[in-house]
This record gives structure tokens, C-alpha cells and sequence, in this order.
């Protein structure tokens, strides 16, 4: 058995080709690239599935495997703490059983079980991972790629416990260890080294040998990536700030957009802007306060503790450095909240509590008016000037202490509802949802209150708090409870309960509109389109007044956006005649007045989703308002291929181009709108050719002869691909590489027998040896080709 993961990985990898598990092997060799570099979306499209073949497969190891590189992602890329704990524990035992102890990458479990307590609170639980640590470093070897992961592990531990010094000493040995195994340390072992140094405020050695490190990964033949440039780049910016080299600090800081898709760069971002902002050299405004804020709330809702804590701690400085006295206290509010939850406060609790006194120190807004009058003034300000969020979250929270109780309740509540929902609006969800719950003892009858106390608590990720509402309104006897309930639901894609919620909700109120909006979005991403196609033509029904007839126009209260969505709905499930109705009341022409509708309208792009979870661009031809026939042919990494005629969504994910854009921009523009489901496939089955580019000329004629008799064809290559051109060895002849599409009524045999005589007179000929394989015909000719020209 090889000790080496990626040896593993690449023989695991060959078998399941060889098995025809494509999409598992797939998964085996993409899902720790999408991991580390932080593609969540191609991660959670393509996990689900690979587990699943995994497991019915009864592949023990790839479970494993698959499982760490999820984790690797929830606990570094995503910054989950006790979120994330249940499966930490699960993989650790998983790893350790007696079927999985062998796999190579059953030791990693270990690094998620400490990672993920560290993100729960990392000092407090320094005993025990430093004691996993030894254990599972005790008995791997240096050589292998775990040994390195496992040691930066143990020097964060190291540094947790206030130790960087002994953290700096254990990363040179366990350095000097894997270099006499014959070995390199990663980048991110430079990157903890860096860390180590930081910690010692050794911040120019820090940044010498974070260049070191970077030099010696380059050296060794490997190249930065986007995930290496920006991580580096903000342990740089972080350094150069501390050393008061400010301008490169600037220019090495990632983009605010970036700190805001990759969690894991966030708290050396904040740390940086911290810095700078002491200095008055980044905007100190409400929008980094509202940014901080929602980090803040990610982290809370992610149950990581202590990283929340500490981000919470910089955000509070930062609000008290530009003044804003309400958001530096609900800031330190939060953080009083998790410290609550810590086993180890030490030295926080007094930065905490020193940040509190500064807040608190600072001056309370002035009214311009008396507190009953100032939504009104608020309201009354010139349109033209601009807002300052944090101002006005001042002034009604001045308001609000000084309303006591001489505002009557429903004024009151108001004043109440401005001032929880700017909060919310400022990234401080839990602040204003504790607002709410106060007022909505005091005022449980008002249905507002509880509107904006469910969408604070969904908007926070309060899956306990949605739950305790709920059931309040429902003991109350109020349905609200459903939709409450059919809202969380939603937000965490359990499509099912959001039926059932709606449902029982429409039962107590069947003229409600928004549950069946709601319940037709459920069964749509279910795959029950006759179920959506009724709930639309309910909603139009409930919209419409009782004089009108259903093939009237529609009332006003009919949206446009729900004509689209019965038609869309309607079209998956063939129901032709509701298809040309609702066209009709869009404004639609139909070429033909009944039948399915087939017709040719403009070409479109349809964006859907590979094997892998990477999203792809298809150009097609549109058949009908929400139908389009796919043009490329395609590969077995996508579920569709020439000729198949897909439903879309009916959203525009792309805007046209402005009026006064550039013609040639118009030109190029397409609309692009979402794959829903396959309607009619069309049965092509791909083959690939490759070889010698034949000119236009007999570019084209191959094209039409295949197209004539039905076929399909798709290069994919362009320009730069470049072949061996066999006389004078050197790759400089221009190549083609295209898909041919195959139509189900002809065989391989006759698709070879096509090719070859469209192409016979070819000077150089060109090779498709898996179809000529297939049609089981001789392959000399094909393997001789590959050869000659390198292909």
C-alpha cells in the first residue's frame, strides 16, 4: 500500500475510469483544488453526489478522502466553528475504524477535529489539540504531505497558548525534518512561519521569510495561484502596516469585494484596515462598519466563537475611531455574547470590557426635535442630501431613550421598528432582533413587530430564533406561524417543508398570493412542474376580480413575472394550450395557433452546471418563450448535448447592453437565462476527432456533410492549438479538435464510414481512434496519426 495521498488518489483515480465511475473519478481529483481555492459553489454541487457514489460503492477511502477536502473547506475557506462540529466528530470516528485506518488520508481527520475546536474557541482548547497533535504526528512520517499540515496545525496551537516563540522553534524542526526526508514545506508553511514571527512583533523577519517562502514554492516549479496571490498579498499588507510602510500596505490590501468572498482573508484584512485607519489612510465610514458587521454576524452564525470575538474587537475600534457610539456597543455586545461561550477569556475580557467604556464614553447624539416628531423630521430631509446610516441610527437611538414611555404603544412601536431595522440593515442582526423581542412582549399584537423580527432573524441565520417565534405566533392562533416557518425553510433550500408550511397556510387562507408564489418556487426546484403550473394558476385566479374570465386580461394584482413563471412551468409540463394562454396575455405571437410550440426565435445562452459544479455557457437556439435547442456538442462531464430541447428559467441573468453602448457590443450581446430541465433530448451521442486544421475550404465542406445527413459538429480548439507537423518535427502545424455529434438513428459504424469519406482526401487526416474502436473497424490508421503528430 503507498503512503503518498496523491499517488492514492491518481491509482484510485484510473480505476474508477476504468469502471466507468467518470463522475466520481472526476470528484477524487477536483474537489480539494475547489477546497483550497475556495470554489464553494463547484464544491457543494459536486459533493452531495460523489458521497453518495462513494457510499454505494462502498469505497471506504474515498469517503474519507472526500469528507476531509469538504471539511478542509467548512473550516478554513468558510471559517465554521460549531456548525461544522457534528461533522468533524463523525469523520474523525469515521477515519479511525478498521476499514478506513489504512487510508492515507484517514490522519487528516485529525487536523479537522483540532482546526475546527480552534475555530470554536482556539486558546481555550489548547490541551486538547496539542495532545490529538502528538499522537498523529508520532506516527507519520515527515515525507509525507500530513506531516507538514499537522505541524503548522501544532504551532497554531502553540501561538493560541501565547507561546510563538515555541511555535517559531517547533515549524524550524519539523522544517529540517521534512528537508532530510528529501522533501519542501508548503507555502502555507511559510505563511504559518510568517504568522509565528508576526506574533513575536518580528514583523520584517516576518515579511523576509514570507518572501522566502514564496521564492522557494516558485523555485521549485510551482506557480501562484488567485488563492496564493491574495492570501499572501494580505499577510504582506498586514506586515507592511505594522511597519508604518503604509503606501505598500495600500497597494497590497485585496479589494474590500474579495474580503468579502473569501472568509478565510478576513481577519488579516480587518487587522490591516485597522491600522490604516488609525492613520487616516483608509475611509472610515459606514460602509466598512456595515462590512465588519455582517463578517461579525457570518462568524456568530457560524458558531466560531473566539475568531467572531476578536473580529467583533477590531470592528468596535475602528466604529469608536469615527464616532459611531451605537454600533461600537452593539459590536461589544456580540462580543460579550461569545465570550459567555468561551473557556478561556484571559486578556479578552478586559479589551472588551475596554472597549464597552470607550463606546460608552462617546457623546449622545442630540435630538433636532422632540422624539415623537423625529421619523417625521427623518422623513421630511432633502432627498438630495447624503445619508449617513450611522447618524441616523444616532438620533433614533437617542430617541428611543428618551421616548420611555411617553410615546402611546403603536407610536412607539414605530419608532422602535426604524431603529431595529437600521441596525439590521448595518449588519447588527442580533442587536436588533433583541430590540424586537423586547417590544413584542410589550406589543404582541403588532403583525409588524413579527414580520420584521422573522426576516431579522432569517437574515441572522437564527434557526433557533425562527423556531421559538414561530411557535409564539402559533399558540396565538395565527397562521403566520406557517409562513415564518415556510420562510426559514426556503432559506435553507428544504424545499419539502416549504410545501408543507405553504400549504397548510393556504389551507387556513387560500386567498393568500405570497405562500403560493413561494410553494410553486418548492416545487419547481423539486422537479414537480405540473404542482408549480397549478399553484401559478391559482395565484392568477386569486389575482384576478370576480368579473373577469380566465381568458380575460388579467388584473392588475397579476404580475408579469408570474404570467412568465406559469409559462415556464407550464412548458416543462407540455401543457401546450396553457402555454399559448399565457402568451397570449404577455403579448406573444405564435407562428402556429395550437400544438406544441417549436419555432425558431432568436439565438440565446443557456447557463448550466457541469459535473463538476463549474457553471458553462451554452449558445442555442430559442423554440418558444421558455424553450431553447442546444447547439454545442457536448461532452459526458454535462447532462445535455446537441439538439436537446431544454426548459429555462425565465430571469435574464445578463442586462442588455445600454443604449449608448458600442454597436459591436449590442452585436455580440445574447440573452442569457438559467437551465431549468431537459424538455426533449435529442439522443446525439459524442465522438471527438483530432488532428491537422484542413483549411476553411474543407472545414466547412466536412461541416456540411456531416450536418446533412443529421449529424452534429463542435470544434472546440482555436487558433493556438498547435499539432507536430511530420516533416519537419516541430510543433508548428494547425491543429482541430471538435466533438462530432453522432444522431440516434445511425450506428458508429456508419458514423466512421461518414467521416472517412469526407475527409479521405485530406493531406493530413485526422484521428478518432475511441470511434473507430467503437465501430470496430480497424485502428491502425487512427493510432498512427496520434503518433505522427503528437496528438
Amino acid at each position: 500500500m503507498t503512503t503518498d495521498i496523491w499517488d492514492w488518489v491518481y491509482e484510485t483515480h484510473t480505476r474508477l475510469v476504468e469502471g466507468g465511475q467518470h463522475r466520481l473519478a472526476t470528484a477524487l481529483v477536483e474537489i480539494a483544488g475547489h477546497a483550497v481555492d475556495g470554489r464553494n459553489d463547484q464544491l457543494d454541487a459536486m459533493y452531495p453526489e460523489a458521497l453518495a457514489s462513494a457510499r454505494a460503492l462502498n469505497l471506504p477511502w474515498v469517503e474519507v478522502f472526500l469528507r476531509h477536502w469538504r471539511l478542509q473547506n467548512l473550516l478554513n475557506k468558510r471559517h465554521q466553528g460549531e456548525r461544522a462540529m457534528a461533522e468533524a466528530v463523525s469523520l474523525l470516528e469515521f477515519a479511525h475504524r478498521e476499514e478506513t485506518a489504512g487510508c492515507p488520508q484517514s490522519v487528516c481527520a485529525v487536523q479537522d477535529f483540532t482546526i475546527c475546536h480552534a475555530n470554536i474557541d482556539g486558546p481555550g482548547y489548547v490541551p486538547e489539540r496539542l495532545a490529538v497533535l502528538e499522537e498523529a504526528l508520532e506516527r507519520v512520517e515527515p515525507a509525507r504531505a500530513c506531516f507538514d499540515c499537522l505541524s503548522r496545525e501544532y504551532a497554531d496551537t502553540l501561538e493560541d497558548d501565547g507561546r510563538a516563540d515555541a511555535a517559531l522553534a517547533h515549524l524550524d524542526r519539523a522544517q529540517a525534518r521534512i528537508q532530510a526526508a528529501g522533501e519542501t514545506v508548503s507555502l502555507s508553511f511559510g505563511h504559518a512561519r510568517a504568522s509565528a514571527l508576526h506574533r513575536l512583533g518580528r514583523h520584517q523577519e516576518a515579511l523576509d521569510s514570507l518572501v522566502a517562502a514564496e521564492q522557494a514554492y516558485t523555485k521549485a516549479g510551482h506557480s501562484l495561484d488567485d488563492d496564493d496571490r491574495r492570501k499572501c498579498g494580505v499577510i504582506r499588507a498586514r506586515l507592511l502596516a505594522h511597519l508604518g510602510r503604509l503606501d505598500e500596505a495600500l497597494a497590497e490590501l485585496p479589494d474590500a469585494a474579495e474580503a468579502d468572498e473569501f472568509a478565510d482573508v478576513r481577519h488579516r484584512w480587518a487587522e490591516a484596515v485597522d491600522l490604516l485607519t488609525a492613520a487616516d489612510r483608509y475611509p472610515n465610514d459606514a460602509l466598512l462598519g456595515a462590512r465588519l458587521a455582517r463578517w461579525v454576524s457570518y462568524l456568530d452564525a457560524a458558531g466560531s466563537h473566539r475568531p467572531c470575538l476578536d473580529l467583533a474587537l477590531t470592528a468596535g475600534r475602528i466604529a469608536v475611531r469615527r464616532g459611531a457610539r451605537e454600533v461600537a456597543l452593539a459590536l461589544a455586545a456580540t462580543g460579550e455574547r461569545k465570550l459567555a461561550l468561551l473557556r478561556r477569556t484571559g486578556p479578552v475580557a478586559d479589551r472588551l470590557a475596554e472597549l464597552r467604556a470607550a463606546a460608552l464614553a462617546l457623546p449622545v447624539a442630540e435630538l433636532p426635535v422632540p422624539a415623537a416628531e423625529l421619523l417625521v423630521h427623518l422623513a421630511a430631509r432633502d432627498e438630495a442630501a447624503p445619508a449617513d446610516p450611522e447618524a441616523d441610527l444616532e438620533l433614533l437611538a437617542a430617541a428611543w431613550a428618551a421616548a420611555d414611555d411617553a410615546l402611546p404603544p403603536p407610536a412607539a412601536t414605530d419608532l422602535l421598528l426604524s431603529l431595529a431595522g437600521l441596525l439590521a440593515s448595518l449588519g447588527h442582526e442580533q442587536a436588533s432582533a433583541g430590540l424586537l423581542w423586547a417590544r413584542l412582549d410589550q406589543d404582541p399584537d403588532h403583525q409588524d413587530l413579527v414580520g420584521m423580527l422573522g426576516s431579522v432573524l432569517i437574515e441572522a441565520r437564527d434557526g433557533d430564533g425562527i423556531r421559538r417565534l414561530a411557535d409564539r405566533v402559533a399558540a396565538a392562533g395565527s397562521p403566520q406561524g406557517h409562513w415564518l416557518r415556510a420562510r426559514w425553510a426556503m432559506a435553507q433550500s428544504r424545499w419539502p417543508e416549504v410545501l408543507e408550511q405553504c400549504r397548510a397556510l393556504l389551507s387556513a387562507h387560500p386567498d393568500r398570493l405570497n405562500p403560493r408564489r413561494m410553494a410553486a418556487a418548492a416545487a419547481t426546484e423539486l422537479g414537480d412542474h405540473a404542482a408549480a403550473q397549478q399553484f401559478y394558476q391559482d395565484l392568477i385566479e386569486h389575482s384576478q376580480s370576480p368579473e373577469e374570465t380566465p381568458l380575460d386580461q388579467p388584473h392588475r394584482t397579476v404580475q408579469p413575472a408570474d404570467l412568465w413563471q406559469l409559462i415556464t412551468a407550464a412548458t416543462a409540463n407540455r401543457d401546450w394550450p396553457v402555454v399559448r394562454w399565457t402568451g397570449r396575455l404577455l403579448g406573444i405571437e405564435f407562428d402556429q395557433p395550437d400544438g406544441p410550440v417549436d419555432e425558431e426565435w432568436q439565438y440565446v445562452i443557456v447557463r448550466a452546471r457541469r459535473g463538476n459544479g463549474a457553471q458553462t455557457d451554452l449558445p442555442a437556439v430559442r423554440t418558444g418563450p421558455a424553450t431553447a435547442r442546444i447547439l454545442p456538442v457536448l461532452g459526458e462531464d454535462i447532462a445535455l448535448n446537441h439538439g436537446d430541447v431544454v426548459v429555462f428559467r425565465p430571469e435574464l441573468l445578463e442586462p442588455a447592453p445600454a443604449e449608448d453602448a458600442p454597436e459591436q457590443e449590442k452585436e455580440r450581446w445574447r440573452p442569457t437565462f438559467e437551465l431549468l430541465t431537459l424538455l426533449d433530448p435529442a439522443g446525439y451521442t459524442t465522438w471527438f476527432v483530432d488532428g491537422a486544421w484542413p483549411g476553411e475550404a474543407g472545414w466547412e465542406a466536412l461541416r456540411h456533410g456531416l450536418r446533412e445527413r443529421g449529424f452534429g459538429i463542435w470544434a472546440y480548439s482555436g487558433e493556438q492549438y498547435l499539432i507536430t507537423d511530420p516533416v519537419a518535427g516541430e510543433v508548428t502545424l494547425p491543429g482541430v479538435y471538435a466533438a462530432i455529434g453522432v444522431p440516434p438513428t445511425a450506428s458508429a459504424a456508419e458514423a466512421d464510414a461518414l467521416l472517412e469519406a469526407l475527409t479521405v482526401d485530406w493531406p493530413h487526416r485526422l484521428s478518432w481512434l475511441d470511434l473507430a474502436k467503437a465501430a470496430g473497424v480497424d485502428t491502425a490508421r487512427h493510432e498512427e496519426a496520434v503518433q505522427l503528430y503528437g496528438l
